[in-house]
C-alpha cells in the first residue's frame, strides 16, 4: 500500500519541494497532502500550483495566504501584503486555472487518526463548528489568537484525531501530544519538511536560498539549516 506524505508550508518553494519528493522516493501510489500556503513569498507559484493540480497523488487544505488570494479574486475587501500582491501578478495570465483550484481546497482534511488543517484547531469546539479563522491562522490561546503570546493551541488541544499543521514556523517540527507542526521555514531559508504517517518518519531537505528575507526571530533558520542533516 502507498504511503500517505505530510507536507509543510511550501510557500512557492518548488525547487525543494522536488527535492524532497525526491528525497521520500515519491511512488506511484503515495499520497501527498500539504499543510496549506502553497503559494506567496517564494519563487515559483505557478509551479507549484501547476503540480497539485495536474498530480491527481496531490491534495491540500487551503493556507491563510491561499485563502486571503481566493477572497481577493472574489472581490471580497481584503488587504493585499506586498508579496501577496506579487503572487496575484505572478498568476494574473493563468488566473481561471488558479482561482479553480484555491476555490476547491477545504478547510480540513481527514486522515483516519490524523486530522490536515493549515494554523490549529481551537481545543474544546467539534469540528464542524470549527472557524475558518482559526482553522488558517490559529496559534495560541491568547487575547489574539493569531499572534504568538499565550499558550499554543496544541498544549491544551487533547481531541481524538492528531493533528499536522503548519503555519508557524520552527527550525524543528513542533511536537506535542495530539499534534504535529511541519512548517519548519523553508521560504525563510529553513527547511521544507514532511511526516510519513504510516511510519511516523519525518524528512527533510534544506532551502536552496532564504527567498522572504527572515525576522529577526527566524534568523535561526540559517544556522540550523547548515548545522542539519537531510533527512
Amino acid at each position: 500500500m502507498g504511503r500517505t506524505i505530510v507536507i509543510g508550508d511550501i510557500h512557492g518553494c518548488f525547487d525543494e519541494l522536488i527535492d524532497l519528493l525526491d528525497l521520500v522516493n515519491l511512488r506511484a501510489d503515495d499520497r501527498i497532502v500539504a499543510v496549506g500556503d502553497l503559494i506567496v513569498k517564494g519563487p515559483k507559484d505557478s509551479d507549484v500550483l501547476d503540480r497539485f493540480i495536474d498530480d491527481k497523488r496531490f491534495s491540500s487544505v487551503i493556507g491563510n495566504h491561499d485563502r486571503v488570494l481566493r477572497q481577493h479574486w472574489r472581490g471580497e475587501p481584503v488587504r493585499l501584503t506586498q508579496a501577496q500582491k506579487n503572487t496575484a501578478a505572478e498568476l494574473a495570465s493563468n488566473r481561471a486555472r488558479y482561482f479553480s483550484f484555491l476555490r476547491s481546497l477545504p478547510y480540513m482534511i481527514e486522515l483516519g487518526d490524523h486530522l490536515v488543517v493549515h494554523a490549529g484547531v481551537r481545543p474544546g469546539v467539534p469540528l464542524a463548528e470549527q472557524m475558518a479563522s482559526d482553522l488558517t491562522t490559529l496559534r495560541t490561546m491568547g487575547a489574539d489568537p493569531s499572534q504568538r503570546k499565550g499558550t499554543p493551541w496544541y498544549d491544551v488541544y487533547s481531541g481524538e484525531k492528531i493533528v499536522l499543521f503548519g503555519h508557524w514556523p520552527a527550525a524543528d517540527p513542533r511536537r506535542a501530544d495530539r499534534a504535529i507542526g511541519l512548517d519548519t521555514g523553508c521560504v525563510y531559508g529553513g527547511r521544507l519538511s514532511a511526516y510519513i504517517v504510516e511510519s511516523n518518519e519525518f524528512a527533510s531537505v534544506p532551502a536552496r536560498h532564504a527567498y522572504d528575507p527572515p525576522k529577526r526571530k527566524l534568523r535561526r533558520f540559517r544556522k540550523s539549516n547548515a548545522d542539519s542533516p537531510k533527512s
